[in-house]
């Protein structure tokens, strides 16, 4: 079942995905819904071999409005952007030591559910530093990583989505966000997408 949930405001500062099995099927619906002059910046965690180099910015750079790349650690955020956990790194969300905007850092802890990067631990750190205006959506995947992750969201005042489990290639991921956290929408990846193309954009003329 879709359940519909108007956003608390027209934006957000940030948006974070986290997505396994089945995560680059999903995310090419999603991605290319952002419309250009979105002002969020959009951190995604995607599952990925750990030895093997990431070819998700030259998949998904040609699909999108937005600007796509791989993070680099202790680079500032960029509105506007998309920017994809590179493999065996976790991704963090950071303030800076002096002007407190956000940076973004890598780091090679422990994997968390077996995953480096985590999901949980890209939206615990986002969750810290954006609060209420942080959107997370968990996608498609295979274990429980961003369950916890989508609730730290949740009980920072963000926005939780989450893909419909019945519409999942592998439903495990979102019914265990589902079981943590009450999502303000969920649906299929159209219904996200069509949500998504609704956000409040700026002019880019």
């Amino acid at each position: 079942m879709t359940a519909f949930a108007k956003p608390k405001t027209g934006s957000f500062d940030a948006i974070v995905i986290g997505a396994s099995a089945g995560g680059v099927e999903a995310l090419s619906v999603l991605l290319p819904a952002l419309p250009a002059g979105l002002r969020s910046a959009v951190f995604i965690v995607l599952h990925l071999p750990r030895d093997k180099p990431s070819l998700l910015v030259e998949i998904f750079r040609p699909k999108c409005a937005l600007r796509v790349q791989e993070v680099e650690d202790k680079e500032p955020v960029q509105p506007g952007t998309v920017y994809f956990a590179p493999p065996d790194y976790h991704l963090l969300v950071d303030k800076g030591a002096f002007d407190k905007s956000p940076r973004l850092a890598l780091s090679a802890d422990e994997p968390v559910h077996y995953s480096r990067p985590s999901i949980d631990v890209l939206f615990e750190s986002a969750a810290d530093v954006y609060g209420a205006g942080l959107l997370g959506i968990v996608l498609t995947g295979a274990n429980q990583d961003g369950a916890a992750g989508l609730n730290a969201v949740h009980r920072a005042g963000g926005t939780a989505v989450v893909q419909d489990p019945a519409s999942a290639q592998a439903p495990l991921m979102p019914e265990s966000a589902l079981r943590k956290t009450r999502a303000d929408f969920t649906g299929t990846l159209d219904d996200i997408a069509a949500w998504l193309r609704a956000l409040e954009t700026h002019d880019v003329r």
